[in-house]
């Protein structure tokens, strides 16, 4: 369901592509707009994937049932770093 104001701007860009020659394409203004916006979501998308990406322990912990032997096969396993 449609808005008065939703209407209103549609009705406003049909007649600005009214005025426009039929045979040239020009993103124009909303077209910058829209890349602008994207390019910004995109950015932040990357900044917070990089952020939880340095969170992620890469290193593999022995499961439940080889406990007892991966610590009795190398006890002086490095700790990794916290922080």
């Amino acid at each position: 369901m449609m808005s008065a104001t939703s209407t209103l701007a549609l009705t406003h860009f049909v007649t600005l592509a009214d005025s426009f020659d039929k045979d040239k394409v020009t993103p124009g203004v909303l077209g910058f707009i829209v890349f602008a916006v994207i390019g910004g979501a995109v950015w932040l998308l990357m900044k917070s994937m990089n952020k939880q990406m340095k969170k992620v322990n890469f290193e593999e912990e022995p499961e439940e049932g080889e406990a007892g032997t991966a610590a009795s096969a190398a006890p002086s396993a490095a700790k990794p770093k916290t922080g």
